[in-house]
């Protein structure tokens, strides 16, 4: 056992501390010589040596060419390896489940999708889903998959994390009531052991991407929101750095209003979501076009609001989509009023889907309901990543763990039992 200093941290603790910090500086701030990467990580060079000798002897560092040094000799530059490391990034959403493989340095090398039938969620159906689609993306790949840090899942609703079943998915807007999905998951892996499945809200897998790669860089309070078929957010504050899911699309807005998904009367979601803001397109008269995805949908009522050309627009879609720029402003401007963010980022297929077009009037309305002095402090943007934003999150959730390691590779995963009442899915799943 390594002997603990002073304030309680070991030898291990403290080389793990310098790796993290060489690693994380190169990764975001790379390629670096080691003379930069003193003053980056406040290392000294001889301990910047030998972590870079460390990391190197590991694989996970290796040389990007040279760079002069004011007529000395050239500065090796350096940076993370690649191929040292895989992740995966899964996206339960509305309409699909997305798969997607990653290089350490978030390069997608595959990709796989399976379509979801409208309003149904069925576990044994999105567990497969899930199953099939890493092993497709391996395989697409060549990849081995002990090579993996892991896999990271976005999923719609409250993720508990507990200590017997692992992680607990409440996903009442989609009739999931304390799925162990964790558990379900493990129990006909793809996946051995040493490779964990790292489960979270979407919103936050959304917000966390943003904030890393997309346009939340730099700042310290943030809301990225997740519209799509329903409303989510993620909170990102000095005190909460990885950011918190926030069930704001059950925010209530009309006392007595339309009945939500969840089963409420009035939520946000009810108004401002894909799922309503069609059905309120249809019962208002509008030409919903029959057996289409809600993607397909929106688009036609889109096309339909904005035609080409000289083209008479729609005004029931014109209508509709007035309103529910409104009622998605009045619900920032709570989220305003309540956190005071520096920027609020617009993300999800819907949030992209509707993107510029629909943005200006969104912003208006957030700025209007909102209290003068922080309206004048925040901006409201759409987000950069575009579709795949919320699997590059949830990607971002071994990552996160790999760098907190210092580069090691994650221990076993813990084995949780599977419930009786889906004992039936291990029957049925493909050996």
């Amino acid at each position: 056992m390594a002997a603990a200093g002073r304030n309680g941290r070991t030898v291990r603790d403290l080389r793990r501390a310098n790796r993290t910090a060489v690693l994380q500086r190169l990764y975001f701030d790379g390629p670096l010589s080691r003379f930069e990467l003193g003053p980056a990580t406040g290392l000294s060079s001889g301990s910047v040596s030998n972590v870079v000798a460390d990391l190197a002897a590991d694989g996970l560092v290796e040389e990007a060419g040279s760079v002069g040094s004011d007529g000395g000799r050239p500065r090796t530059l350096l940076r993370v390896a690649p191929g040292s490391g895989h992740m995966i990034g899964v996206d339960v959403g509305e309409t699909r489940v997305r798969v997607e493989l990653f290089d350490l340095t978030l390069t997608e090398l595959a990709r796989a999708e399976r379509p979801l039938a409208p309003q149904r969620y069925d576990v044994d159906v999105v567990v497969g889903h899930i199953r099939d689609g890493i092993a497709e993306v391996l395989a697409a790949a060549d990849l081995a998959p002990e090579h993996l840090l892991g896999a990271g899942i976005g999923v719609p609703g409250i993720v508990e994390h507990t200590p017997d079943r692992g992680a607990v998915v409440h996903g009442q807007t989609i009739g999931w009531d304390a799925v162990p999905l964790e558990a379900l998951l493990r129990a006909r892996s793809p996946l051995p052991d040493s490779v964990p499945y790292l489960i979270d809200n979407g919103a936050k897998t959304l917000g966390q991407a943003e904030m890393w790669f997309g346009a939340g860089r730099g700042a310290r309070n943030a809301i990225v929101v997740l519209f799509g078929s329903g409303v989510g957010a993620c909170l990102v504050t000095p005190e909460v750095e990885h950011g918190r899911a926030v069930e704001w699309g059950h925010l209530t807005v009309r006392v007595r209003g339309r009945r939500c998904r969840c089963g409420a009367l009035g939520c946000l979601e009810a108004y401002a979501g894909a799922e309503s803001l069609l059905a309120r397109w249809h019962e208002e008269g509008g030409r919903v076009p029959d057996g289409t995805d809600e993607e397909t949908a929106l688009t036609a009522m889109l096309a339909a609001a904005y035609p080409p050309g000289d083209a008479e627009p729609d005004p029931v879609a014109l209508a509709v989509l007035d309103e529910t720029a409104e009622y998605l402003g009045a619900g920032l401007s709570d989220l305003i009023n309540l956190f005071q963010p520096e920027r609020i980022l617009i993300g999800g297929w819907a949030g992209l889907q509707l993107g510029t077009r629909f943005l200006p009037a969104v912003r208006r309305h957030a700025l209007s309901y909102a209290l003068r002095h922080p309206a004048e402090k925040v901006t409201v943007d759409l987000g950069r990543l575009g579709p795949d934003a919320v699997t590059v999150g949830a990607a971002i959730l071994p990552l996160a763990g790999f760098f907190n390691r210092g580069g090691r590779r994650p221990e076993p995963a813990p084995q949780y039992p599977v419930p009786a009442w889906r004992t039936a899915l291990q029957e049925r799943a493909p050996h």
